[in-house]
């Protein structure tokens, strides 16, 4: 089999690459083929962050930045995208000195914002893992406080055309847009690790790069550059070895003609059975550029969340509907995982400790499984697993997209995630619990749990425990019994299994506390303060 060549945007200048076999990682071809060892190989495993590059990609006429992790995404799937390594940042011509700073920048600034605040606040020892901290905050800085790039003749850039990310339309040239907090820059670096110079003082970076005099990429540049790469690829034959569909039919004829082809979408679980088990691909299905499966629908009774819409995007829409599962969302792997990942990839791929099905299973969502020959049908996202990693897709058929119902008056939600580390993590126990009190009454009760099974599972012993049952601590202490009864757990590298079973019981006691407005102590509500 072929493919088409691989092209990018980079520098400004589009980057083309001939015979890129479908399961080579982004990693493989910028350190091996084009010889830029900037970007470091850690962990292969997305953990560590070494990795770390930033992709452009236009959404809605903008340009929409995500830092992800190169050692575990496929290189293909960059194709028609614009592309940072850390040896781009100084080097770029269309990242630019804005404001009145431009005359002297344009002469003195050799660093980027984001590496001179890394030096100017100690944040680098051995090196190793700078590049990809440069990255994860020069995503940051583009996202939260980048500057607005003037036009040609001091023109105003089109109505809409530069809008900054968060703020009013570009009228002058200063930075806008959330500011960088401490607890801010810990969300987002949360998937970098150092082992030398420790954390502080690259959090302080993190803060002082808004300070420092601006820098701004020419996204009207390289969003026209992107557009041209487009048209060349509509001109180029369909490819057989990385099959990228752009709409859902496309993508249901392609499952039905290549059953054996790897489907993949962000490739967070993918990419490792490339780096870890050595597995190889003839034939890649991505289905992450069919439109409609990059879609969030708002409907009156419920969230349609496509199966190809980032993990980041995803849990924005839920946190959207239930603020209480921020700080949920942010533990989920790091954010350039999350920005990769894809909640129907994860849902897909079934694992019995991923984050998202326990937390679906307790919003009672339903999942779209779709063919070319039969069309679509709906079920509940518990029945769709069969046993590990097993599910009842048929080998035509592809997982579309997730329905969400809104929460009732009613509904207090609670999700609870037991791991070893705070941050980027795995979850030895995972329990979202969903109760529907009204009248001091439990009207209705709805539990995922992982990481106590060979899937993610409901707990439904527990909900007919608890439904119509007042609720009291009585009640807490019996349905906290059947909670613990209800699975029996593996012990593992994690935890025993009667480590799992005992927090169960306690987390539901939790939840009983806080429904009393008892408050919890926990990281969760540990504030992060710059050292004096």
């Amino acid at each position: 089999m072929t493919t088409r060549p691989l092209q990018f945007l980079r520098r400004g200048q589009p980057v083309a690459l001939g015979n890129v076999p479908p399961d080579r990682t982004l990693l493989e071809v910028l350190r091996e083929d084009l010889g830029n060892t900037g970007t470091k190989e850690g962990c292969g495993e997305g953990d560590c962050g070494a990795c770390t590059v930033v992709l452009g990609e236009e959404r809605d006429g903008q340009l929409h930045y995500s830092a992800v992790n190169s050692c575990i995404r496929l290189a293909h799937s960059v194709d028609g995208m614009a592309l940072w390594t850390v040896e781009d940042l100084a080097e770029d011509p269309l990242i630019q000195p804005v404001g009145d700073t431009a005359p002297a920048a344009q002469q003195t600034i050799t660093l980027h914002p984001v590496q001179e605040a890394m030096v100017q606040c100690h944040g680098s020892q051995c090196g190793f893992c700078t590049p990809g901290f440069v990255m994860s905050l020069f995503g940051m800085y583009q996202r939260h406080i980048a500057p607005t790039l003037p036009t040609a003749c001091g023109s105003l850039p089109p109505e809409g055309a530069l809008a900054p990310r968060g703020g009013p339309s570009a009228l002058d040239h200063v930075r806008h847009g959330q500011p960088i907090t401490r607890e801010l820059a810990q969300e987002e670096l949360s998937g970098n690790l150092c082992r030398c110079t420790g954390y502080r003082p690259i959090l302080d970076a993190a803060q002082q790069m808004a300070s420092l005099p601006g820098m701004a990429v020419n996204e009207a540049e390289v969003l026209q550059k992107l557009k041209l790469l487009r048209h060349d690829a509509l001109a180029q034959a369909a490819d057989s070895a990385y099959i990228a569909p752009s709409t859902l039919p496309e993508l249901l004829t392609a499952r039905a003609a290549h059953p054996g082809a790897q489907v993949v979408a962000g490739c967070t679980d993918v990419g490792l059975w490339v780096t870890k088990q050595h597995k190889q691909y003839s034939q890649v299905l991505d289905v992450t550029r069919a439109a409609e499966l990059r879609q969030v629908a708002q409907h009156a009774d419920a969230i349609h969340i496509g199966a190809a819409v980032t993990l980041t995007d995803a849990f924005a829409a839920l946190t959207a509907q239930w603020p209480q599962l921020h700080r949920f969302a942010t533990r989920f792997a790091g954010l350039p995982v999350r920005n990769s990942g894809t909640l129907g990839g994860n849902v897909a791929n079934g694992s019995p400790i991923g984050d998202s099905m326990p937390l679906l299973i307790a919003l009672r969502a339903q999942v779209v499984l779709a063919s070319q020959a039969r069309g679509e049908r709906q079920l509940p996202l518990e029945d769709l697993y069969t046993g590990y990693r097993q599910n009842v897709m048929a080998a035509d058929e592809l997982l579309v997209r997730i329905v969400v119902p809104r929460p009732s008056a009613q509904e207090q939600l609670r999700a609870y995630k037991i791991s070893k580390r705070f941050d980027d993590d795995i979850s030895a126990v995972c329990l979202v619990l969903n109760l529907d009190i009204a009248d001091g009454t439990v009207q209705r009760a709805s539990i995922g749990a992982g990481g106590v099974a060979a899937t993610p599972a409901r707990a439904r012993h527990t909900e007919a425990a608890l439904t119509g049952q007042p609720w009291t601590e009585a009640t807490a202490q019996r349905a906290a019994a059947v909670l613990q009864a209800e699975f029996s757990p593996i012990s593992d590298m994690r935890a025993s299994g009667a480590y799992r079973r005992q927090v169960l019981g306690s987390l539901l006691q939790r939840y009983w506390l806080e429904s009393q407005g008892q408050p919890s102590v926990s990281l969760d509500t540990l504030t992060l303060e710059a050292a004096v």
